[in-house]
């Protein structure tokens, strides 16, 4: 199922669920992060066979999703890098983040040399890499960490992300606490200016260029690395433990979350304290507006959120590698569904 759905452009670049229905039903487009896209499918598939509700999901990556919430050509938008103020002072209305689950972003390479030996990372050598400062495999830096491992002399290729990605929002957000001279030179964004390296569209466009090229080193969400056969790092996480990236591990960095009665649900859990925590994780959200102006829509909206956070739809993430809502943020957007609107009026309760 998971090479299935990760497989090829036309799946993963339109996530179309064009499936007969009845006539009646609801019809709905977003668009935004790749990050998320394999458990949105699933989610969107399973919730158009429940309800006749179609929803047409666009993975374009974060950025993308982003602008057209932002101009009004999609019902919902998708980021995995939470909107900035100045973001969401642009939009049209206000903006609601809604997380969906969690996941993790994770080094991956082409090493064939390796075998099955994994590769471990820091934090400062990652962003050395990315930076173009580490160009060779075997640098002492890498080999520091990797005693015992025999390292090809050979050069290292950079790959990172083309497009405004809400993967890199992550990845950069996490290099950015670990690394001064990252966060100085860098800094932390959908896109940024990568000192070094190719550019690959999506999280499929990034898998693809280190699967065909050996001796590249990327970042993706991890079921793309899973469902690739693609080896991924252990990184060291803040207590200094060197963590693979798994749904223990991501729900380990989740426990560092703290939300506010009237959050809006925008937090980082990059770098988060605790020995089991995987450092390179994150919550993805789902971007709707609070008072929408079709009523129709809003309910269907809204339907989908509430469906969404029921413990069967939530277990779904578990089976592509994602981590499920921990309980408290479940509770709290259960709680702030009923707030929804359609012109400034409550939804009808179903």
């Amino acid at each position: 199922m998971r090479s299935h759905l990760l497989r090829g452009g036309t799946v993963l670049g339109l996530a179309s669920l064009v499936v007969a229905g009845s006539a009646s039903a609801q019809s709905l487009t977003g668009a935004g992060a790749t990050f998320p896209n394999p458990i949105y499918t699933k989610w969107f598939d399973a919730y158009h066979k429940k309800t006749g509700v179609q929803i047409n999901y666009q993975s374009i990556g974060s950025g993308g999703g982003i602008r057209q919430f932002t101009e009004g050509t999609v019902d919902f938008g998708a980021s995995d890098g939470p909107m900035t103020d100045e973001q969401m002072a642009a939009v049209k209305g206000n903006v609601l983040h809604v997380p969906t689950v969690l996941g993790a972003v994770v080094l991956t390479y082409n090493l064939p040399a390796l075998g099955e030996t994994r590769l471990r990372f820091d934090g400062p050598t990652i962003a050395r890499i990315f930076q173009g400062t580490i160009t060779r495999w075997n640098d002492k830096a890498i080999a520091q960490l990797n005693p015992g491992v025999k390292l090809p002399d050979s050069d290292i290729i950079v790959v990172h992300r083309s497009d405004g990605s809400g993967t890199s929002y992550i990845f950069t957000d996490f290099l950015s606490k670990v690394s001064p001279g990252w966060r100085e030179n860098v800094g932390k964004a959908t896109s940024v200016n990568w000192p070094t390296g190719l550019g690959g569209k999506g999280n499929e466009g990034v898998t693809q260029q280190v699967k065909q090229t050996e001796g590249a080193v990327g970042y993706v969400e991890l079921i793309y690395a899973l469902s690739n056969n693609l080896p991924y790092a252990t990184v060291e996480n803040a207590a200094g433990e060197f963590v693979d990236a798994s749904l223990a591990s991501v729900t380990a960095a989740a426990a560092s979350a703290r939300f506010g009665k009237n959050t809006d649900f925008r937090v980082s859990i990059t770098d988060a304290p605790g020995k089991d925590a995987y450092p390179i994780s994150s919550f993805t959200w789902l971007l709707v507006h609070p008072d929408m102006t079709d009523g129709t829509k809003a309910t269907a909206i809204r339907n989908f959120l509430r469906w969404m956070i029921t413990a069967k739809a939530q277990r779904m993430a578990s089976d592509l590698k994602y981590a499920p809502l921990p309980n408290e943020v479940v509770a709290l957007i259960g709680a702030r569904l009923p707030s929804l609107k359609a012109n400034g009026k409550a939804l009808a309760s179903e």
